[in-house]
């Protein structure tokens, strides 16, 4: 997609509030992407990604701002957290799963495309196999005389849904395989080793109509696509628009003073610093050269900082960029000017039950003022705590709506914050003296 980088802080924007920095590090990153790839092959094979690496306390953007990024760009997207290579019984080589995750991605991204695109064709033949299997399901039911005609009655019911709690038995692939545990913890189906070689194997199931045609759909979906360019598209997604989210930075950011039965934290560091660095990984779908996907790591660092990674990982993360803490004017922002935002969310969940759920600007803005209150005195956590707020200020409506309770308008004021937070607020002033 072809973006200014005005342009995706515009479409970030809708989603994350504030984080102004950072908005602006991603949307260069991501344009240079673009750039790199309208230049000659010997040029672009010069030019690398400039990492970045993100500061700043817990929910406030950072892996928002990453995930956001990838889906605008349709980009392979994985998150890792660093913390989990320090764990018993690491040994160097798991970093590259990483890698093999984002190859992954990048298959079921490329696949999906694919079967859109012949969708249509997919669903006619799909259609016809459904006809065909109600058909027999029926054939007690009709005479043979009427074959036509009632083919024609079963395909007008089955595009209606008259059919979807109808059982029918079909012949569809058996997709489960033996899944075979290697060192490290990591699982791999002998399928996926000898699928290409070995016939598929199709065993007769019975399921209702409506879950055979997601099924059905899909093998005939797969019989109009070349798996072949899809691997190699997905490898050259993978490479060339694949980034890479890496957590929790600042918990393996240490001198190498750790003893033990873990991992030092330098020694993790030294183990990602290839991937990062630039290096080939072997995945199910073919070697990944890492040289250009886009790694953006992120830590709190409330106790280490950035210097205190060594400096070879340092070199390889150029950009850095702060996370501001949230205000109450940036939770009214949240809450109010997001897509999709929390308010929203609610409201649509208890519609389902014949609410009409209404915050009036009273209300928002006490919310806000709680979330803050309560950062401050215990763990700020960010945007997260509005969900804390929101599940309690709602919790009895929550469970009360449903079954015979009546229709009926309900406005969230200043005062019915206030009434169904007092757990919460009642006894902040005491929080920052308890352990």
């Amino acid at each position: 997609m072809d973006l200014s980088p005005k342009q995706i802080v515009y479409r970030l924007d809708k989603y994350i509030i504030g984080q102004d920095d950072a908005k602006k590090a991603v949307a260069i990153a991501l344009r240079n992407r673009y750039r790199r790839a309208q230049l000659p092959t010997e040029i672009r094979e010069e030019i690398t990604p400039k990492n970045i690496i993100m500061k700043g306390p817990t929910g406030v953007g950072k892996t928002e701002i990453a995930r956001r990024l990838a889906k605008l760009v349709k980009a392979p997207f994985v998150k890792v957290e660093a913390t989990k290579y320090t764990e018993v019984g690491y040994v160097g080589k798991d970093v590259e799963g990483m890698i093999r995750d984002l190859a992954e991605c990048a298959y079921r991204l490329v696949k999906a495309e694919k079967e859109e695109e012949v969708k249509a064709k997919a669903t006619k033949a799909t259609e016809k196999r459904l006809v065909r299997a109600l058909a027999e399901a029926k054939k007690d039911e009709k005479g043979e005389t009427a074959k036509e005609l009632f083919e024609n009655d079963l395909l007008e019911g089955l595009r209606k849904g008259d059919f979807d709690n109808f059982v029918i038995e079909m012949e569809v692939a058996d997709v489960s395989q033996p899944m075979e545990v290697i060192p490290g913890g990591a699982a791999i189906s002998l399928g996926s080793i000898f699928g290409d070689i070995m016939p598929q194997k199709k065993k007769k199931r019975k399921f209702p109509v409506k879950e055979a045609y997601q099924i059905v759909l899909s093998e005939e979906a797969s019989k109009l696509i070349d798996e072949d360019a899809i691997k190699s598209e997905a490898l050259y997604r993978a490479e060339n628009d694949g980034i890479v989210f890496i957590d929790e930075i600042d918990k393996i950011a240490g001198k190498g003073n750790q003893h033990g039965a873990d991992v030092s934290r330098e020694g993790v560091q030294r183990d990602i610093l290839p991937i990062v660095e630039g290096s080939t990984v072997v995945t199910k779908y073919g070697p990944i050269k890492t040289d250009f996907i886009l790694f953006i790591a992120a830590g709190a660092f409330h106790v280490s900082s950035i210097e205190d990674l060594i400096p070879e990982l340092q070199g390889r993360f150029p950009v850095s960029v702060e996370l501001k803490s949230l205000t109450k004017d940036d939770f009214v922002k949240i809450l109010t000017e997001t897509e999709n935002s929390l308010t929203f969310q609610y409201a649509q969940l208890l519609g389902v039950d014949h609410i009409d759920l209404q915050f009036d600007a009273g209300a928002i803005e006490r919310i806000a003022e709680v979330s803050v209150e309560l950062n401050a005195t215990s763990e700020d956590i960010g945007a997260r705590r509005l969900h804390t707020v929101m599940e309690y200020l709602l919790e009895d409506i929550s469970f009360n709506a449903g079954g015979d309770y009546p229709t009926f308008t309900l406005v969230i004021d200043r005062k019915y914050v206030d009434e169904h937070l007092q757990k919460l607020t009642g006894d902040r002033n005491l929080k920052k003296y308890v352990l």
